[in-house]
């Protein structure tokens, strides 16, 4: 065979491989859309509470087709292998492209789909567009492999969790998340969240957080071990709180309890109420992004303190120290700092604490690297279980010199 046509069959060969190797996505057009984004909150331990249980990994079908005996054959809109929610829900989706895993902690998250633009000044890139209207939407356990949904065996589609019926509007935002709602009777359900943020007048200098206790009705009352409050890193929260509580807030510079700013020592910021039954909007606090006299007005290294107290109680005068696991459900602190995952021995003080990363994002943005920003924040208790949600404006992108 002459060079020339070895040659002209590597061409060919190379083409086929660049046609049949690279896939386009064909995005359907969402007419009237609304944006939604959904958390599995089910975090449940495998203890003697929670023995015969199902492993709480889940396929959610948004308006499904059935068969004759109520197994699934289509849907319009599919999030499969949706496992338990990450204790942090970053700005943009970076689970993309980041993991080589399918389980995905939330929807969209890892799902090729089209997203939410920007709504005044505010990234939204986490949630999915979907139809407007109403619709039928139905969790179904399914098992923790890699095997797509709609292809596992027949015996393995007929688990449902939830099926239930929501009603979206036209350019609203929503949260919606699946939650254990009583814990004795291990009943679930959804609440969906009509969130706000993006129709109210924030600040860019200031940091908003809001709060929701979405704990299942009794559980703060259950047995400590019998419930796995032990399990983990889940501090004096693992006992769970009770069902109304006050929020006191710290900051601090650097890395250590020492450093607190003086004007923002054990600040009374608001109340956190057990609820998941009504879909409420929590009213969101705030405090400066610059509150540290020492910051240049372009970065800030301060973190936050958090001290969850029931009512009667405040940081200085509870009668519980920093190495008290359980105190009676009345004191649980969480300590917002760097990306959340450095070791709890690292911040000098309690050894109590629940860790989240900072509320205040620290990036490379044009010329300043790095710059920081003004962020709005919601934290939710789940069961023992703290988790951050934060949302962003668009900032300025790097410049490299």
């Amino acid at each position: 065979m002459s060079r020339l046509r070895i040659q002209q069959l590597g061409f060919c060969l190379i083409a086929l491989l660049l046609i049949t190797g690279c896939s386009k996505v064909e995005y359907l057009k969402v007419d009237s859309p609304a944006y939604l984004r959904v958390f599995n909150n089910l975090n449940y331990e495998k203890t003697l509470d929670g023995k015969d249980q199902e492993v709480p990994f889940l396929a959610m079908l948004i308006d499904p087709v059935m068969d004759e005996k109520g197994m699934p054959v289509s849907t319009a809109i599919l999030g499969d292998f949706l496992d338990q929610r990450a204790p942090y829900a970053p700005p943009y989706p970076s689970h993309v492209g980041n993991s080589t895993s399918v389980n995905n902690p939330e929807y969209p998250g890892k799902e090729d789909v089209l997203v939410a633009p920007v709504l005044n000044g505010f990234d939204l890139s986490s949630w999915a567009q979907v139809p407007s209207g109403k619709h039928r939407i139905v969790f179904m356990f399914r098992p923790k492999n890699t095997v797509p949904f709609f292809n596992l065996e027949p015996r393995l589609k007929t688990k449902v969790l939830i099926d239930t019926i929501i009603v979206l509007q036209e350019k609203e935002v929503y949260t919606l998340n699946v939650l254990q709602k009583d814990y004795q009777s291990k009943k679930n359900g959804v609440l969906l969240r009509h969130e706000n943020f993006y129709k109210l007048p924030l600040s860019d200098s200031l940091v908003y957080v809001n709060f929701y206790n979405l704990s299942a009705k009794g559980y703060w009352e259950a047995d400590y071990i019998e419930k796995g409050g032990n399990i983990g890193s889940k501090g004096a929260l693992g006992d769970g709180i009770r069902d109304r509580m006050n929020v006191f807030y710290s900051l601090y510079r650097k890395t250590s309890t020492e450093s607190m700013l003086s004007n923002y020592s054990g600040k009374y910021l608001g109340e956190i109420k057990r609820n998941t039954g009504e879909p409420d909007v929590s009213p969101y606090y705030s405090f400066p992004l610059f509150a540290d006299p020492l910051s240049n007005g372009i970065h800030t290294n301060i973190w936050q303190r958090l001290d969850l107290l029931a009512p009667g109680m405040d940081p200085y005068s509870k009668p519980y120290s920093g190495i008290d696991k359980t105190t009676d459900n009345n004191w649980a602190p969480i300590s917002c700092f760097s990306n959340g995952t450095v070791p709890l021995d690292y911040i000098r003080g309690d050894e109590n604490y629940v860790l989240l990363p900072n509320m205040i994002v620290n990036i490379h943005s044009g010329i300043y690297n790095p710059r920081s920003f003004a962020t709005v924040n919601t934290i939710e208790i789940v069961n023992g279980k703290a988790y951050l949600t934060t949302i962003q404006r668009k900032y300025a992108a790097p410049i490299y010199k």
